[in-house]
């Protein structure tokens, strides 16, 4: 027996957010999960291929696999705003490449990643003197400064846990991520810290560093958040932590 049905607008949110996420990270879908419980935002992602060990040579692989995987995105949606989900990656490739890559399968979209929704962010926040952590290997850690330096910030504080391998980095407890948090606030003249990385866990562990440090503190994933919902015109925060949805 052949049933009938009718045909709806399938999603009525008002935004609708595309990411794309490394087939390595363990981290930012969860935390996500946890305060995007909004029905007025619906979510979609894509997976890309991207090597166990941080590098800048296996950050620019991505450059060539990234069209793919934004096509994998559904082509029925119109979204309102995408994002790539590396901070690292969108250093080495380029955030303008990354926004043209996208725009193949998807143009006229808003496009953003963790590096350039951190420097929106800290424009937003008026911050200029950065704190900075991160999980990298030397290279691609300063890579990130020089970047982050271009666009008139100034890091004036520092630290890393120095890891290669993502199954490492997204293990490292949020009690140790919490600790050098307030030891670079501590020990530098900083507006801000910035957490780099969206296979860090931190969104445990933001809320009380900002109360221990009276200042912001950013983390990759949730500057990528905010800004694509800023992008996607949505003024709220859900319950997303940190002091920078205040803006």
């Amino acid at each position: 027996m052949k049933l009938n049905f009718d045909i709806d607008q399938a999603s009525e949110a008002q935004a609708k957010l595309g990411l794309i996420i490394l087939q390595a990270d363990e981290t930012l879908e969860n935390e996500l999960r946890l305060v995007l419980q909004d029905p007025d935002i619906a979510l979609y992602h894509s997976r890309i291929p991207s090597h166990p060990n941080v590098t800048k040579e296996t950050l620019a692989q991505m450059a060539l696999d990234l069209p793919t995987a934004a096509g994998l995105l559904p082509n029925s949606i119109s979204f309102d705003a995408i994002g790539y989900a590396c901070t690292s990656g969108a250093t080495v490739i380029g955030q303008k490449a990354v926004a043209e890559k996208i725009h193949q399968y998807h143009p006229g979209v808003a496009v953003t990643d963790p590096i350039s929704a951190v420097i929106a962010g800290c424009r937003a926040l008026g911050v200029d003197k950065l704190g900075f952590l991160t999980p990298y290997v030397p290279e691609v850690s300063e890579a990130m400064r020089q970047l982050l330096e271009d666009n008139g910030l100034t890091v004036t504080g520092f630290g890393s846990f120095e890891q290669e391998q993502e199954k490492v980095v997204s293990r490292i407890a949020e009690a140790s991520t919490l600790d050098a948090i307030v030891e670079i606030g501590k020990s530098s003249e900083c507006d801000a810290i910035f957490v780099s990385c969206t296979n860090l866990r931190t969104f445990g562990i933001l809320a009380k560093a900002e109360r221990i440090l009276g200042k912001p503190v950013i983390s990759s994933n949730l500057a990528l958040l905010w800004h694509l919902m800023r992008l996607a015109g949505v003024k709220g925060r859900a319950s997303a932590p940190g002091l920078l949805f205040n803006v």
